[in-house]
Parts: C-alpha cells; sequence; structure tokens
C-alpha cells in the first residue's frame, strides 16, 4: 500500500486553481477567439437563418399584358454607355425605358471606355444581339441599322444628365427626338424609374433581366469556368484594388509599402484632385460607410457569420487586389479566373469580358457576398433574385466602421455583426431593384 499526505496534495491543488482564475481574468476576451476560430453565434452560418421577405418579379412585368409600341416612330435613340461593363448594362436598361417611354426606336448602343480599362469591346462582344432583338419583340423595337436617310448621321448628343422621371423626359428630350428624328443619350445615374408607366419600366425589366444574354463563345467560356470551381461555392465580391482605394479617399493606416505604391499611382493617373480625408473628417466619413473593406475586415466579418474557413470562394473580382494576405490567412480554398483558365484564354480577355465572366459566374453561384453595393452587386443580387437563388448579403461598411469605432472586439464585436447581417439578411434589404421586383412575405 502507498500513503501519502493529503494537505500537501490539497495545498497545491488550490495554488494551480488560484493561478488559472489569475490568468482568465488577466488575459482579455478578444484573445480567447483566435482568427481561425468562429464564435458560438447560435447558427450553423448566416445562409441557416428563417427569411420573412424576399424579393421576386412583379406580376404586372411577367405577365406581359402590357401596352404594345404604336407602330409610328417619333425617331432613333442611341444610348452611349460608359465605365465599366455593369455600369454601361445600367446605363444601357435605362435608355431601353426611355426609349419606350419617348416612342423610340433603339439603335444598338455604344459601349465607351476609358483607356484605363484597356478595353475595345462593344455590346456585340459580350451580347447576343439577335437574342437581345427577339426577346424585346412587343416591349420596344429595336434595329440593327439605320435606315439610309439617317444612317450616314452622327446622331445629335442631348445631354440627359439633369432629367429623372417621366414629364422631365416628355417635355425636355421628345422635343429634340421629334426635330433631328435621331438622338444619342446617357441617362442620368439619379433616375426616377418609379415614376415611368408600366409600360416604359417593363421595357427596362425585360431588358435587364430577360433579353440581354452574353454572346455563346463567351457564354461557353464562363460555363466552362463555372465547372472548374469545385461545389459548392461562394462568389465574394471583393473590392480593393488600387483604384477603387483612391477614389474612396479613404485613409488605411498599417498596408504594405506595394499597396500604398500602388493607390499613389491610381490617384496619378485617375483622380489627382480626390485625396484622402484626414483626421476627424476621415473618421466621419468612414462611419458613414463610405470606405471599402479590407480584405481582413471581410474575413472577420466572414467568420462572426459562421462561414466556414474551409469554404470554396471564387474571387470575383477585377485585377490588382491588395493586402489579400488578410484573406487567404483564413480562407485558404480561393479560386480566380486567373488560376482556372489557360494563360492564353486569361490574357486574351479585356476589362468587359472579365467582368462578364464574374458576373456569369455570381448568377450562378451557390451564395453570394459583396463587399460593396456597386453596379455589379445591384445586378447580379436582381439576376439571383430573378433566378430565385437567395443566398445573397452585402457586408455593411457603415456598420462594421460604428461597431468598431464603439470599441467592440472579439466576441462582442463578432456577435454585434452577426446580429447586423442576420436583420439585413431576414429582411432581404439591399437584394432586388424595386422597379421590377416586389416584396414577397414569406
Amino acid at each position: 500500500m502507498i500513503l501519502f499526505s493529503v494537505r500537501p496534495f490539497f495545498t497545491f491543488l488550490i495554488l494551480t486553481l488560484s493561478l488559472l482564475l489569475f490568468l482568465a481574468f488577466l488575459i482579455p476576451p478578444s484573445s480567447l477567439f483566435s482568427q481561425n476560430q468562429q464564435p458560438s453565434l447560435g447558427e450553423d452560418d448566416i445562409w441557416s437563418v428563417k427569411r420573412v421577405m424576399e424579393w421576386r418579379p412583379c406580376n404586372w412585368w411577367l405577365q406581359g399584358h402590357q401596352t404594345a409600341p404604336p407602330l409610328q416612330t417619333n425617331g432613333y435613340i442611341r444610348v452611349d454607355c460608359y465605365g465599366g461593363l455593369n455600369q454601361m448594362r445600367r446605363d444601357f436598361c435605362d435608355g431601353v425605358g426611355i426609349a419606350r417611354l419617348l416612342n423610340a426606336t433603339l439603335v444598338l448602343p455604344k459601349f465607351e471606355v476609358a483607356t484605363y480599362w484597356n478595353e475595345t469591346s462593344g455590346f456585340a462582344d459580350v451580347y447576343d444581339v439577335d437574342y437581345f432583338i427577339k426577346n424585346m419583340n412587343g416591349f420596344v423595337k429595336v434595329v440593327k441599322e439605320l435606315p439610309p436617310e439617317i444612317a450616314s448621321k452622327e446622331p445629335v448628343r442631348v445631354d440627359c444628365s439633369k432629367r429623372k422621371g417621366q414629364f422631365d423626359y416628355v417635355e425636355s428630350i421628345l422635343p429634340s427626338l421629334l426635330e433631328h428624328k435621331y438622338i444619342s443619350i446617357t441617362p442620368a445615374m439619379s433616375q426616377r424609374r418609379d415614376r415611368y408607366p408600366l409600360y416604359a419600366k417593363a421595357a427596362l425589366c425585360q431588358a435587364c433581366y430577360k433579353a440581354l444574354r452574353l454572346t455563346r463563345s463567351l457564354e461557353m467560356k464562363a460555363s466552362k469556368l463555372l465547372d472548374a470551381i469545385p461545389k459548392p461555392f461562394l462568389s465574394l465580391h471583393l473590392r480593393f484594388e488600387p483604384d477603387m482605394v483612391a477614389y474612396s479617399q479613404c485613409e488605411y493606416p498599417g498596408l504594405s509599402p506595394a499597396s500604398l505604391k500602388a493607390i499613389e499611382v491610381a490617384h496619378g493617373q485617375l483622380m489627382a484632385e480626390r485625396k484622402p480625408w484626414t483626421g476627424e473628417l476621415a473618421r466621419i466619413w468612414r462611419q458613414r460607410g463610405k470606405c471599402p473593406l479590407t480584405p481582413n475586415e471581410t474575413a472577420l466579418i466572414l467568420q462572426a457569420l459562421s462561414i466556414s474557413s474551409t469554404t470554396n470562394i471564387y474571387l470575383a473580382a477585377g485585377d490588382g487586389l491588395m493586402e489579400m494576405e488578410g484573406l487567404t490567412y483564413t480562407y485558404s480554398n480561393i479560386f480566380t479566373k486567373s488560376s482556372l483558365l489557360s494563360g492564353e484564354e486569361f490574357t486574351s480577355m479585356h476589362g468587359n469580358t472579365k467582368a462578364a465572366l464574374d458576373y456569369y459566374v455570381s448568377i450562378n453561384s451557390d451564395s453570394y457576398i459583396a463587399t460593396y453595393f456597386g453596379n455589379m452587386d445591384k445586378m447580379v443580387s436582381a439576376m439571383r433574385a430573378f433566378k430565385g437563388l437567395y443566398k445573397t448579403l452585402f457586408l455593411s461598411r457603415r456598420g462594421f466602421a460604428e461597431l468598431t469605432s464603439q470599441g467592440l472586439k472579439g466576441k462582442e464585436l463578432m456577435q454585434a455583426l452577426w446580429k447586423l447581417h442576420r436583420d439585413d439578411f431576414v429582411m432581404g434589404r439591399g437584394s432586388a431593384l424595386s422597379e421590377c421586383f416586389c416584396e414577397f412575405k414569406l
């Protein structure tokens, strides 16, 4: 039999427990969660939350009982589109609605992109023209070629920058159309589509969500890319390119020297006058939600939403993303166009065709998360709603800035981020364009 004294053992046990309690109070709560750990928030992930609201295409549009265009046209309209592919798509869709509003015949649009985008492709290089014309039948007349009497003329440019609603166009643009018979327009960004009559809104919706299809060759390439991505997967639209950060006027302490240099170059190329805000103005600007999320901030929010670190993620993004280590440290299953397409296929593509691939993959992904609320995000979320795909979410830049400015860290921050985005997902906030989609309570 082995004998031992109880008192020394009991004393050792008390000292050990005291030391553990001391360490527990000494270590801050935020350090209890490593970057790879996910807090237990009561749900498997954000997609498991039951929604109470979703957006679906409005019946008045889908039923197709709108007033047919009159046989006699008031003239021809060409929509001149600028910027990236999704901005040009948005402008063109608005132009379709305006053409129907003014009883005009639509000419194929002109795509013009700044040299910065290194872009030469036009509308017919991206979209199936014959498919578009066929599917717009009964909504608005579209022609490939102008009649001989005006084919040799350039359209008269009409300024639409201050035109927003139905009567703005009827009173200010229609007289020019009737006089010159061939005009070009670029719709104002702040359109009041809700003021359009239903037949004009129906033409806009039909163009945006049913009539625009990629060319066969581009769709085949997009389908090949989609097939190459491991399933299931999340499409993540991350915006932290040098030009995006330069345009935002936001301060980002702690960026690498390479990132700072790239941002400086972008400032010189694009917008030397848009210098970053500093001091109190920088804080206010960030709290208004004006600053793109960094890859590290994005990873943190994804963790708060209980998105598993083993999730397959397709990066729907432009070239030159910065500070990617902040995302790939936690989420290593990252796939891009350049990693999945052959070198020749990828290098032969330009801005519009690359953006078209991202759009195609994103509207067909199992889930879609955007770190910004730009033109692509609006188009993708609406098309996903049209297709009945509702695992779509926009990360809140403003919410993140407000929560972190309050000093929240660790588990407290993670839970606050979960609640913020859960409420958005439950209510279907920001998931579709209201002029074509209607709220549907579940």
